[in-house]
């Protein structure tokens, strides 16, 4: 749930987003997929159900790549076993394909019984009535109250979270420390945290920055949410808020930075890519921070071993960052199996056999007994997603998807923005065009 955070101090976040392209692997939470082709063990709507003598078969469908795919079908081979009467029918495929697909089964009301679901996409199912309400599932001693607290849509919950996931920022603490420049502690606000950007350009030598530059929406989302202002799409899409005062103070702040080279040039920043060797802004050793989150930084600590800190998000007066799970379980609203379907999603992330087969394949799980299992075989990289989360949770804000009919005006923030790092555009035209189309968007979704 996201190169967005990344040339400012990084995100990811879902397609996000997330932001999440680095969540598409083996221990990440859901985002796009460029491996695991799609396979099925049914045809398209046919669903499970009732079958004679009282048996059961649930229909299920998730994305992600191949370790997720065997994993899983271990899991519900796990189920089986210790319930006699239930049989699935597994339907997995990459993550373009499932969301291709979930459209099409919406539309025919055949949606499987139980499917993985998205943050950037429940809103749009929910608000369509094909989600069930999961609000009397009892996750105590589960979940994180907080945790259900930032996922539910008008008062219920309609995905069961599977994993923890977090925003924070990774930082090369060899080099930080090598440069006699102070790390990043956590709950910084954002006054700190450009402070910090400044004086550690003081103590860098040339062709080193502090920070990477910003040109997506979410990375100043984070910054308006920070600052008590509403998020900058709500209520599905129909309403748009773009503080412009806020904007501008952001963005003047860069502005700045790019004069003192406390960011990279935009011709430099263009040819970052993250997780890349050499081209990667922080392990190329050309920035000292950039955007991490629970699922992508082991990638990260792979490429620089044993030089990665991590540490939340800047905050403001409301907290920052977010810190919450991005890819669910829910149940069809149109599922004839809704008991039990509800009691395999919940048994799903509570059995301690089930989380060890399912290892990290979604991500840290979400139940804080089922970690304690698998910890003392984790690597370095998965402890630093878990600090990040543990680092992030108690500043959390919601983590916010772009609204469904936004992908465009998505892809012209960032192009406006890019623009202005390039000195095409001053930063209060970039505004006037980002906003009135993001005005136009919201009134046309409201109706």
């Amino acid at each position: 749930m996201n190169k967005g955070w990344s040339k400012s101090f990084g995100l990811l976040m879902l397609a996000l987003l997330l932001v999440l392209a680095a969540c598409s692997g083996g221990g990440t939470n859901g985002s796009k997929q460029t491996n695991g082709g799609e396979k099925s063990t049914e045809k398209q709507g046919d669903k499970g159900g009732k079958e004679a003598g009282g048996k059961t078969t649930l229909s299920i469908m998730w994305w992600g790549p191949d370790a997720r795919h065997e994993a899983t079908k271990k899991a519900l081979d796990i189920y089986s076993q210790q319930n006699a009467n239930v049989t699935f029918k597994p339907e997995f495929m990459a993550w373009d394909a499932f969301w291709q697909k979930l459209p099409t089964l919406a539309a025919s009301k055949s949606i499987t019984d139980v499917l993985q679901m998205d943050a950037a996409y429940i809103q749009e199912y929910v608000s369509r009535g094909q989600l069930e309400d999961l609000s009397d599932i009892d996750l105590s001693g589960i979940v994180d109250p907080s945790v259900i607290s930032n996922l539910q849509i008008d008062g219920k919950l309609y995905g069961i979270p599977l994993s923890q996931n977090a925003q924070g920022i990774a930082f090369n603490k060899t080099e930080l420390e090598q440069y006699g420049i102070p790390l990043p502690h956590k709950d910084w606000t954002y006054d700190e945290f450009f402070q910090w950007a400044r004086d550690a350009r003081a103590k860098l030598p040339e062709g080193k920055y502090p920070i990477g530059d910003t040109t997506t929406w979410d990375s100043f989302n984070y910054y308006q949410t920070s600052m008590g202002k509403a998020p900058i799409m709500s209520d599905g899409g129909k309403t748009f808020t773009l503080d412009k005062d806020l904007f501008m103070t952001f963005y003047q702040t860069y502005e700045e930075f790019r004069k003192a080279k406390i960011v990279p040039p935009a011709e430099k920043a263009a040819a970052f890519l993250e997780n890349d060797p050499q081209a990667d802004p922080m392990a190329s050793g050309v920035v000292m921070t950039r955007g991490a989150t629970t699922g992508s930084v082991s990638a990260l600590e792979q490429l620089m071993p044993g030089k990665v800190g991590v540490v939340n998000m800047p905050v403001g007066p409301s907290g920052g960052g977010w810190a919450q799970s991005t890819i669910f379980l829910s149940v069809s609203a149109n599922s004839k199996n809704k008991d039990e379907a509800k009691k395999f999603v919940k048994w799903f992330i509570s059995d301690k056999e089930a989380g060890g087969a399912l290892g990290l394949t979604r991500g840290i799980p979400i139940n804080p007994d089922v970690y304690k299992e698998l910890e003392p075989a984790l690597e370095a990289k998965d402890k630093l997603g878990k600090e990040i989360y543990d680092l992030s949770l108690d500043k959390a804000l919601p983590f916010f998807p772009p609204a469904a009919g936004f992908s465009e005006w998505v892809d012209t923030y960032k192009k406006e923005m890019e623009a202005v790092t390039f000195g095409q555009q001053s930063i209060e035209d970039a505004f006037n065009k980002i906003d009135k189309m993001g005005k136009e968007l919201a009134a046309k979704i409201a109706g």
